[in-house]
C-alpha cells in the first residue's frame, strides 16, 4: 500500500523538530566507482592538522590514558563494568591522530570534546562513580556509551537518545527504537561520537529511547557491522529500562539497507520495522543506481541470497513493517522491489506492504511523512503493549541458510540444501479437547520446537504436512507426513525435535545423546565469511612454506587482512603462533590459520582431517588437483579439535577494495572453498584468479566436480 503524503504548510513550524536530511555522501559515486583498476580509498584520506593543534591533543592524549591505565587494573566490578565508556574516547582521538581521520577543521575541536569528556568520566569513575549511565528524564537528552565486543575484543562506541516520559522516569520498560545510520565515509568514531554527543536527530517521540549503533562504520550493518548492532541491543538492555518486546527497528538511506536486513533476518526480535530508502538487494539496485554491468559466477550470485531481502519476503508477515521513500529518489526501488516481492508471494500468504512516499521528495525523510511513521509505530506499540497475545499462534518463516535460523519458539536445524530457500508455516489450532500444532515444511530437514510451561499448555499433537502452504483448501490441500504426540517435560516446557530421515520424519528421543557427525548446523555453516562473525584469532605462520611463491602471497594476504579489517570493520585482530596457542584458543575462537602445513603447526597439526590434501607437489580437493607452486587453497570448515568451531585457511572476509565503494556489493565473494591460480595477482577484487569455488554438502563433504 503507497501511501502520499500531503503537504500543509501550516505544519511546517511545528514539524520543523522532525525534519533530517542525509547531509551524508550517498552510496557511491555512479559509474565513477565502477572502474575496479582505479579504486579511491575507503576512509578517505584526511586534511593535516596544525601542527600546535596536534601537539595539544596527544598531550590531553596522553594524560587521559594515563587515567585509564589503573582503570584497567582495578579490581572494582563498578570500573570493569563501565570503563568501556571511558575507553571510546581515547581510542577514538588516538586513530584519528595516528591514521590520518582528521577530514576538516571542525574535527580538531570534536576531539577536544572528546578527550574532555574522557578525562572527566575518568576521574569520576576512578571513585566508584558512572552519572553518565543514568537514564537522562528532562526533556531531550543524548549520551555516548561503549561496550567491549566479542568479536575481537575491541571497545566500541554507541549513542542513545531520551525523550522525557513518566515511564522513562519511572524505571518502567519503555519502547526503544535502533536507529541505524546512514553512509559516511568519513565517519569514524571521532566523527560519529562528536555527532552523537552534540545532535540529538532524530529525535525519538516522548517515552522512547532510540540507540544509534556506530555499525563498526560503512557496511551497512553487515558482517561485523550486524554483530555490532547485536551487541548493542543486548548492552543497552543491560543498561537501561527498555521493553525488549517493544523494540524497533529502523534507518534511512544505508540505515534503511540495514533495517531491511535486520528486519527479515530476525524478524523476531522486533515489534515493527521503519526501513527507509537504502537498497534491499544487491543485483537490481547496482543496476539501477550505480549503473553496472554485473557478471557474476555461479556462487556469488548464490551468496546474493545471504542479504538479499526479497529472498526472505515472507519473513515480514512476523513484523509489521512501514517502509518510507520520497517520490523521486532512486533509493525508492528498495521498497519498489520488497512491495512486489510481497505481494507476489502464493498460497496465500500474499501480503501488501504498506509504502509511505512523500510527493516531490529526493533523499530525504520529509517532515509530514516522518509524522504519519511515528503515528503508525506508536499504534503498534500500543497494540504490542495491550492486545497483543503473549505468544504467537501463527509463524512463518524462510531462510537460505542455518546462519538465521530461528523464529520465536520455532527453530529450523537442518535444511535439505543450503542456498536454496526453506520454508516452514507453524499454526496451533485448538480442536474440542486440546490443541494441536500444523507445521508445514519444505527443504527443511530438521525442526525444534520450544515452549515455556505457559506456552500452549494442552498442546498434545504435533501435525508434519510436505508444503508450508497451509492455509490453502482442497483440492491443494497439503499432504500429512506425520503425526506425533508430544508430551510436557517434568517443569511443564516442551521441547520436540523433529528430523527427516531415509525421506521419513521421526521425532529425536530427548535419551540420543548428541551426534559428533559432521553436518551444517547453526553458527558452523559456512560461507568462509561467517567465520568473521564471532570471536575469531589468526594463527601466523611458525617458519617457512614448500613454495616460496606462496609464502609470498601468504605474507601480503595476512597483512592485507590484518589492515583492512582494521580499517573497515574498526577492530583488531588478535594474532597468534601456533606456539603460543593455549587450550582455551581452541575452545573460544574460529582459528584462521595462515600459511601451508610446512609453516603453520597448528595446520600440519589437522591436515589429516581436512578435506584437503597437501603437500609440496600438489593440492587435491575431491577428483581434482593443483600444483602447489602456483596455486592457494581457501576454505572454512568445522575445526577438527573443536567442531563447534571454525577453521579457515588463508583467508578474511571475502570482499575487497572495489567493493567498498557500494555498500549493496558488499557481500561474501566466495564460498565454502576456492583455489586461487597465484599467477594472477591480487587486485581490488580478487585475492587471485579463481581457478575453483564450491560450497560443501550438508555433511561437508566436497561435492562432485560440476
Amino acid at each position: 500500500m503507497q501511501v502520499f503524503i500531503r503537504h500543509r504548510s501550516s505544519w511546517i513550524g511545528t514539524l520543523c523538530l522532525f525534519l533530517f536530511v542525509s547531509t551524508e555522501s550517498v552510496f557511491a559515486d555512479g559509474p565513477a566507482d565502477n572502474q575496479a583498476q582505479a579504486v579511491r580509498p575507503v576512509p578517505p584520506p584526511g586534511v593535516a592538522i596544525p601542527a600546535d593543534d596536534r601537539a595539544m591533543l596527544e598531550c590531553e592524549l596522553k594524560a587521559l590514558n594515563e587515567l585509564i591505565m589503573p582503570l584497567r587494573s582495578s579490581k572494582n566490578g563498578v570500573v570493569q563494568t563501565y570503563l568501556p565508556d571511558v575507553e571510546i574516547f581515547s581510542r577514538a582521538v588516538e586513530l584519528a591522530l595516528n591514521e590520518d581521520g582528521f577530514f576538516e577543521p571542525k574535527d580538531v575541536q570534536s576531539a577536544m570534546l572528546l578527550l574532555r569528556e574522557g578525562t572527566s568520566r575518568a576521574k569520576e569513575l576512578a571513585y566508584g562513580g558512572a552519572s553518565w549511565a543514568q537514564v537522562q528524564t528532562f526533556g531531550v537528552a543524548q549520551v555516548v556509551r561503549g561496550y567491549r565486543s566479542k568479536l575481537d575484543g575491541s571497545v566500541q562506541p554507541y549513542g542513545v537518545v531520551f525523550n522525557e516520559h513518566a515511564n522513562v522516569a519511572g524505571r518502567d520498560p519503555c519502547r526503544a527504537d535502533v536507529w541505524c545510520r546512514g553512509r559516511s565515509e568519513k565517519g569514524l568514531e571521532l566523527q560519529f561520537l562528536a555527532t552523537r554527543m552534540t545532535n540529538a536527530d532524530p529525535i525519538p517521540v516522548p517515552g522512547t529511547i532510540m540507540i544509534h549503533p556506530f555499525g563498526r562504520y560503512c557496511n551497512a550493518n553487515k558482517l561485523a557491522g550486524e554483530v555490532d548492532t547485536l551487541e548493542v541491543l543486548e548492552h543497552a538492555l543491560s543498561q537501561y529500562p527498555i521493553d525488549p518486546k517493544r523494540v524497533a527497528i529502523r534507518g534511512f538511506s544505508m540505515g534503511g539497507a540495514a533495517a531491511w536486513h535486520l528486519a527479515v533476518h530476525y524478524p523476531d526480535k522486533w515489534f515493527a520495522a521503519n526501513p527507509g530508502a537504502g537498497f534491499s538487494e544487491t543485483p537490481d539496485f547496482l543496476k539501477v543506481f550505480q549503473s553496472e554491468k554485473l557478471e557474476p559466477a555461479w556462487y556469488e550470485q548464490k551468496l546474493w541470497q545471504l542479504y538479499d531481502c526479497p529472498v526472505w519476503v515472507r519473513n515480514l508477515r512476523m513484523i509489521p513493517t512501514v517502509a518510507y521513500s520520497g517520490e523521486i529518489d532512486k533509493q525508492k526501488q528498495a521498497a519498489d522491489i520488497m512491495a512486489a516481492a510481497s505481494w507476489n508471494l502464493t498460497g496465500g500468504e500474499q501480503l501488501e506492504l504498506s509504502h509511505i512516499v512523500a510527493p516531490k521528495t529526493a533523499h530525504k525523510v520529509d517532515p509530514a511523512a516522518r509524522v504519519e511513521i511515528e503515528k503508525r509505530l506508536a499504534k503498534l506499540d500500543e497494540l504490542k503493549r495491550e492486545k497483543s497475545p503473549a505468544y504467537p499462534t501463527y509463524i512463518t518463516f524462510s531462510t537460505a541458510t542455518l546462519k538465521y535460523n530461528r523464529c520465536n519458539w520455532l527453530t529450523i536445524d537442518g535444511l535439505d540444501e543450503h542456498w536454496k530457500p526453506g520454508h516452514a508455516t507453524a499454526i496451533v489450532s485448538k480442536t474440542a479437547h486440546n490443541s494441536e500444532l500444523l507445521l508445514g515444511l519444505e527443504n527443511i530437514s530438521a525442526a525444534s520446537i520450544e515452549l515455556e510451561a505457559d506456552q500452549f499448555p494442552d498442546l498434545q499433537t504435533v501435525r508434519i504436512y510436505d508444503s508450508h502452504h497451509l492455509m490453502v483448501r482442497k483440492p491443494s490441500e497439503p499432504a500429512l507426513l506425520s503425526t506425533f504426540s508430544v508430551s510436557r517435560r517434568s517443569d511443564l516446557t516442551l521441547g520436540v525435535h523433529l528430523r527427516k530421515k531415509d525421506g521419513k520424519w521421526e521425532q529425536v528421543s530427548p535419551l540420543e545423546t548428541a551426534s559428533r557427525a559432521l553436518v551444517k548446523k547453526h553458527g558452523v555453516q559456512g560461507p568462509i565469511d561467517d567465520a568473521f562473525m564471532s570471536s575469531f584469532l589468526f594463527v601466523k605462520p611458525s617458519g617457512k612454506g614448500s613454495n616460496p611463491a606462496f609464502d609470498k602471497w601468504v605474507d601480503i594476504e595476512m597483512e592485507r587482512a590484518i589492515r583492512e579489517w582494521h580499517r573497515q570493520m574498526r577492530g583488531d585482530v588478535r594474532v597468534k603462533s601456533s606456539e603460543e596457542l593455549k587450550p582455551e584458543d581452541f575452545e573460544n575462537h574460529n582459528l584462521v590459520l595462515w600459511g601451508d602445513p610446512a609453516s603453520n603447526p597448528t595446520l600440519a597439526k589437522i591436515a589429516d582431517k581436512l578435506p584437503i590434501q597437501w603437500d609440496d607437489k600438489q593440492i587435491k580437493l575431491g577428483d581434482k588437483s593443483y600444483a602447489s607452486a602456483t596455486h592457494a587453497p581457501v576454505l572454512i570448515y568445522p575445526n577438527p579439535l573443536n567442531p563447534d568451531r571454525y577453521v579457515v585457511l588463508n583467508s578474511s572476509f571475502t570482499y575487497r577494495e572495489y567493493d567498498y565503494l557500494n555498500n549493496a556489493r558488499q557481500v561474501p565473494k566466495l564460498p565454502d572453498w576456492a583455489i586461487l591460480d597465484l599467477t594472477t595477482p591480487p587486485d581490488a577484487r580478487w585475492p587471485g584468479k579463481i581457478v575453483d569455488a564450491d560450497f560443501f554438502d550438508e555433511q561437508w563433504n566436497v561435492k562432485a566436480s560440476r
